[in-house]
């Protein structure tokens, strides 16, 4: 992992705005719901919260790649941080009502649409093909691991300053990252269409149900996600009313993933090398829905904190696998529609888990709703498996030499 950074200057540039970006994110949202909490204690209002930043930028998703093929990546990245950072600096100095929040929101999560697809399509110009791997392995543990220790951090800071504040240095990591990003060298298009933008979506989303490959792992990666993803709405209930944990307890639930994920990751950049990424995914695919599963049957915080460690692992090679695998086999002028296709549609499957998963909450109880969800996670799994067999996809990433 620290090779790639220490070699490529490049890399390590964008690594240092992810990471700081993602910070900013994390101490952001605790912000807002708080304020929303504050402002309406309604429980729906921060569900809308939620929605407008993982929901809806979904629905834009065939649209958001289409920004990072028909432009050069880097002035891409660096205008959707410096958007991003405007419309933070007007929450901070306005606080709106919940409506208008709701449309900043969105618009601002659609634009971070834009640039995770923009990001992910530059990895494979910014290092090696035979270091991809250990790139996206080191870029998941920098902005994870500072997005889990973020909330901590925002605990602090409302110690000495209050929503305004944290908002504000939300904003300035946007900045921060913004120059940061504008040192990377120029990325320009391989192959700029010279097509309407509708045709340009209209052909990146072509692309994704033509090929039966992508389309296997688009459509599994869906439905893992579309079943697990009500673990982030489960988890308080499993542990008071399950397993009759504190406050503090319930907390330390949540950390369960994150500290899977930095592990993960670290794993993963020294050996995920030796695996073909399809075979990664679908372990992670498998590992990840495992880990709801066994929560589900815990019998102590401590049991369930391990198996959420677990399902973290899981997601680590879930990420490392879908990215680099899509990095190496889809063409590049397609690169950042297919990252933005598939983003936009995890986050729809986040929404439907969180509506279906609530539903299930609602008239049966947490254990029953995370064992349901590990179930239909590995019945996906297999079905994906042998689905991506059947597409001949074992064939189509080229063997890289170590």
């Amino acid at each position: 992992m620290w090779g790639v950074l220490r070699g490529s200057g490049a890399f390590r540039g964008l690594w240092a705005a992810r990471a700081v970006s993602f910070l900013g994110d994390s101490l952001g949202l605790v912000a807002l719901l708080l304020y929303v909490q504050h402002r309406t204690g309604a429980a729906l209002a921060v569900a809308l919260l939620l929605l407008a930043g993982d929901f809806v930028p979904g629905l834009f998703g065939a649209f958001a790649g289409v920004v990072g093929d028909r432009f050069d990546l880097r002035k891409v990245m660096v205008a959707c941080d410096l958007v991003q950072g405007a419309l933070t600096v007007v929450m901070a100095a306005t606080l709106p009502p919940l409506t208008v929040l709701l449309v900043l929101v969105a618009v601002r999560s659609v634009t971070a649409q834009v640039f995770q697809a923009s990001s992910r399509s530059a990895m494979p110009a910014l290092v090696r093909d035979d270091q991809l791997e250990a790139a996206n392995s080191a870029l998941g543990a920098g902005t994870n691991g500072l997005e889990a220790i973020g909330p901590i951090i925002a605990a602090g800071l409302f110690l000495i300053t209050d929503v305004r504040g944290i908002l504000l240095i939300d904003a300035a990591t946007f900045f921060v990252s913004a120059g940061l990003l504008s040192r990377l060298p120029r990325i320009p298009p391989s192959q700029p269409s010279g097509h309407s933008v509708l045709k340009d979506a209209r052909d990146g989303l072509g692309y994704i149900l033509t090929s039966a490959p992508i389309r296997v792992i688009g459509i599994g990666f869906f439905a893992v996600v579309a079943f697990n993803g009500v673990d982030d709405v489960a988890m308080v209930f499993l542990a008071k009313d399950e397993l009759h944990g504190s406050d503090s307890a319930s907390s330390m639930l949540y950390a369960g993933v994150g500290i899977g994920l930095i592990v993960g990751f670290a794993i993963l950049a020294r050996y995920a090398g030796r695996l073909r990424m399809p075979v990664l995914l679908l372990v992670g695919f498998a590992v990840s829905s495992l880990g709801n599963l066994v929560t589900g049957l815990a019998w102590a915080i401590w049991a369930a904190l391990a198996f959420q460690v677990i399902r973290g692992l899981g997601i680590a090679g879930i990420d490392v696998g879908v990215n680099t695998h899509l990095q190496r086999v889809v063409p590049a002028h397609l690169r950042s529609r297919v990252f933005g296709n598939l983003y936009g549609a995890i986050g729809l499957a986040a929404g439907l888990s969180y509506l279906g998963g609530g539903l299930l909450l609602e008239h049966t109880n947490a254990r029953t709703t995370f064992v349901a969800a590990g179930v239909g996670g590995l019945i996906a799994t297999a079905a994906t498996a042998i689905a991506w067999r059947r597409s001949g996809d074992e064939e189509s990433e080229p063997r890289v030499r170590r």
